[in-house]
C-alpha cells in the first residue's frame, strides 16, 4: 500500500476511525501542531549529548503519540477509541513532568529573566520545541472552545513547555558547552 493514498487531494484528512475533516479545521490544526512538536523534539534529541535530557525527551515523544491519537479522535468516536484499547493522556504523565521540573529547579541552574536561545545547538533545539509546544497548547485550547477535549491535554502541554525551557537552561549550564 502506498503512502500516497490521494484521499486528501480534496483538502480533507482522516481522523482515527476514518471520519474526514477539512485539513484546516481546529482539530487537525491541534494534532498537526503536536506532530510538529514531536518532530522538533526529535531534532533536539538528535542534536543532544546530555543523556539526562535526551532520555526525558524520548519518553515525552512517546507520550505525544498518545496525545495525538486522542486529539485525532472525534468525540463521536470516543467509544470506539475506548474499545480499541487506546491510551489517553493521564495525570501520571503530567506528574512525571512535574517531577523533572522539580528535579531541575533543585539544581544550581543559572538563569535570570528571559533566555536568549542559541547558546548551543541542543539548547536552541529545545527552545524551538518549547515554542512549538506553546503553539500546540494554544491550538488545543482553541479546539476546547468548540469541541470536547480532555483538560489533561492542556495541563500536560503547559507543563511540557515549562520542562523544555528548563531542559534548555540545564543544557546551557550543566550539560554541554
Amino acid at each position: 500500500m502506498s503512502v500516497a493514498t490521494k484521499t486528501g487531494d480534496d483538502g480533507t484528512t482522516a481522523l482515527m476511525f476514518n471520519r474526514r475533516l477539512p485539513k484546516h479545521c481546529p482539530r487537525v490544526e491541534a494534532y498537526g501542531t503536536v506532530d510538529e512538536l514531536n518532530a522538533a523534539l526529535g531534532m533536539a534529541r538528535a542534536t543532544g549529548k546530555a543523556d539526562f535530557v535526551c532520555d526525558h525527551v524520548l519518553k515525552t515523544q512517546k507520550d505525544l503519540v498518545i496525545l495525538m491519537g486522542e486529539l485525532a479522535t472525534h468525540a463521536d468516536d470516543a467509544e470506539k477509541f475506548e474499545k480499541g484499547g487506546y491510551e489517553r493522556v493521564t495525570s501520571e504523565m503530567t506528574a512525571r513532568l512535574d517531577e523533572v521540573v522539580s528535579e531541575i529547579e533543585g539544581q544550581d541552574i543559572t538563569y535570570k529573566g528571559w533566555a536568549t536561545p542559541g547558546y548551543n545547538e541542543h539548547s536552541a533545539a529545545l527552545d524551538v520545541a518549547r515554542t512549538v509546544c506553546r503553539r500546540a497548547e494554544r491550538r488545543v485550547s482553541e479546539l476546547r472552545e468548540t469541541e470536547e477535549v480532555s483538560a489533561e491535554i492542556i495541563v500536560y502541554l503547559n507543563r511540557l513547555a515549562d520542562a523544555l525551557w528548563l531542559f534548555a537552561r540545564w543544557v546551557e549550564t550543566k550539560g554541554e558547552t
